[in-house]
């Protein structure tokens, strides 16, 4: 007699085994699915996390905390809402200029250039009235940040070493620049990782130490949230110029240039575009061969590093035929390929909206309950008639918090300086670059950047002294709040162009469509297309839509009328 097996028994599943540690099947299905899904996080978070970093640091800057502690030591926490509403503005542009870069491969400074620079009617017209005030309204906006930052540095380090002079400190945290230098082109078609390493350490040490402070002192953390809803402490006297310059200081003009400029390298090409340094291939010419003496081979080797030098400081052959390759119009160019859009536009958008979310606005609120906490709430009540200053803040947290939270304070304000002013002198040679077509070399370009906020800077440290900074930081966000409409606005209208936002479906025959190349210039029609095929061509659309255009006009609404109502109260003598 035989016995009749069950169907599990007769026909056993593979899959349903049990695994060696004796886990279910479904649980060890569920574990292989997590496992794969961290790791494919991990893999893009790698490739694509970086730009909306860099970006955020213009976000914290030492002109953030100048506003920061003055909303906080005269208003407690009610700007924090100020704060949190700078924070979404910023966002939504900051993706915005996202999807310009990666979808047209030309970032915005460059798209200003070909609309107004060559325009068929009234050509100098558009060039005088429109394209070269916007290009110096730009540039102010470098300077002002710069301004901050340099002062921010500059005051940082005279805290952690008192006997250094302001101006001896402007002198020292100015000669970042040469960081840069060494750090090669961080705009170059492909990004330069260790440029976005160390700026990422720098704000994961601001980050630490604002927490590490925070953690030291008592916070009234419901009042702190009620801040973050609207009141009508908004419209008292003084504070809607402070939150115009948190709003300025929070959206900064110049790190849309840059967003839009990063945003445009292929982050996924594993081609190597950087050059082979003629160093190193002359130093391995240089190898011990027994004919050439010691000193020749020496003075040799010092002709081959004056070279090397010197050519930072000349525009090569294929930097000019780059340059010149630029397009004029957009009939003249294609924009990034389908599926390099589809790679990078997504990735983009969330890196840079948790970049900002996460950090920007934290450390911004950070600073700002720091200072309603101790000066508002706290021993050091200066109520709302004389608004705290960073030197200020050093001393009443040394004295009621204790030395090691000052060091803290310094730190943090340095961190947040020197990487706002690696990244705003980066923002001024994409700046350059676009609006002008320079063919001076990175190198020069930076230099003289840093130099338009240097000179500016030491001219406070020296005339103005320390007593007067926190003032000039605030003003400064002021001057950017006014800037920011002028650059939000051919942002808004090019995002919402189909025109311009639109991708093939399929690339044109016989075009190279490699979005490594750093300024495309690809013709639209080839010489074997069909013009009847190339009018029923199917594009995809990725401009902003009506609701996303909405947003932005109303976003840049709210940012004016701020701004026009802040101006008029100034001029009747009603201002902060």
């Amino acid at each position: 007699m035989t016995t009749s097996s069950s169907p599990s028994q007769a026909n056993p599943d593979p899959q349903l085994e049990l695994a060696i540690d004796g886990t279910t099947p479904t649980k060890k299905h569920w574990i292989d699915r997590l496992h794969h899904a961290g790791w494919t996080v991990f893999h893009h978070a790698q490739k694509h996390t970086g730009v909306g970093i860099v970006c955020s640091v213009a976000y914290f800057d030492p002109g953030n905390w100048g506003v920061d502690l003055q909303a906080g030591s005269q208003y407690g926490y009610k700007l924090l809402f100020i704060v949190l509403l700078s924070g979404l503005f910023a966002a939504f542009l900051q993706v915005l200029a996202c999807r310009l870069g990666v979808v047209t491969g030309l970032d915005l400074a460059s798209h200003c250039r070909i609309l107004f620079h060559d325009r068929p009617r009234h050509t100098k017209l558009w060039r005088w009235a429109v394209l070269y005030p916007l290009y110096v309204l730009s540039e102010v906006a470098v300077v002002c940040t710069d301004l901050a930052e340099l002062l921010g540095s500059a005051i940082a380090l005279t805290l952690l070493f008192p006997a250094l002079p302001l101006w001896g400190g402007v002198l020292v945290t100015g000669a970042d620049v040469l960081l840069i230098l060494a750090l090669g082109n961080p705009l170059h078609a492909r990004p330069a990782k260790v440029f976005e390493w160390i700026i990422a350490a720098l704000v994961l040490a601001v980050l630490i130490c604002m927490a590490m402070i925070i953690a030291r002192i008592n916070v009234a953390w419901g009042q702190a949230f009620d801040g973050f809803v609207p009141s009508k402490t908004l419209f008292a006297s003084g504070a809607l110029y402070t939150s115009v310059g948190i709003l300025g200081a929070t959206v900064m003009p110049h790190s849309l240039f840059l967003g839009s400029h990063l945003a445009t390298q292929d982050r996924l090409s594993k081609i190597s575009l950087v050059p082979v340094s003629p160093l190193s291939n002359k130093a391995q010419e240089l190898e011990p061969t027994g004919v050439a003496s010691r000193r020749e081979r020496f003075q040799y080797l010092g002709r081959v590093i004056w070279q090397q030098l010197r050519s930072l400081f000349i525009v090569s052959r294929a930097e000019l035929e780059a340059l010149n390759a630029r397009p004029k119009s957009y009939e003249h160019r294609e924009n990034n390929p389908l599926e390099f859009v589809q790679s990078h536009l997504y990735h983009g958008m969330v890196d840079m909206v948790s970049s900002l979310l996460g950090f920007a606005v934290i450390i911004n609120a950070l600073i700002l309950v720091l200072a309603s906490a101790v000066f508002y709430y706290g021993s050091g009540a200066y109520g709302s008639e004389s608004p705290a200053s960073l030197s200020d803040a050093h001393a009443l947290i040394k004295n009621t918090i204790g030395q090691a939270a000052a060091l803290l304070f310094a730190l943090a304000l340095l961190a947040s300086g020197q990487s706002a002013s690696l990244v705003a002198t980066v923002a001024g040679q994409s700046i350059s670059e676009g609006f002008l077509n320079w063919k001076v070399s990175p190198v020069v370009r930076r230099l003289l950047t840093r130099l338009l906020g240097l000179i500016p800077s030491m001219t406070v440290a020296i005339v103005v002294g320390p007593n007067g900074i926190n003032f000039l930081l605030v003003a400064s966000q002021v001057i950017l709040s006014i800037i920011l409409p002028f650059i939000i606005f051919p942002l808004i209208c090019l995002t919402s162009s189909s025109r311009i936002m639109r991708v093939r479906k399929t690339a044109p025959e016989h075009t190279v469509v490699s979005p490594s190349v750093e300024a495309s210039s690809l013709p639209a029609i080839t010489l074997d297309s069909d013009p009847e095929k190339i009018q029923t061509e199917d594009f995809v659309d990725f401009s902003s839509g009506k609701l996303m255009t909405s947003l932005g006009w109303l976003i840049w609404s709210v940012i004016l009328a701020a701004n026009l109502y802040v101006l008029v109260t100034l001029g009747m003598g009603q201002g902060g």
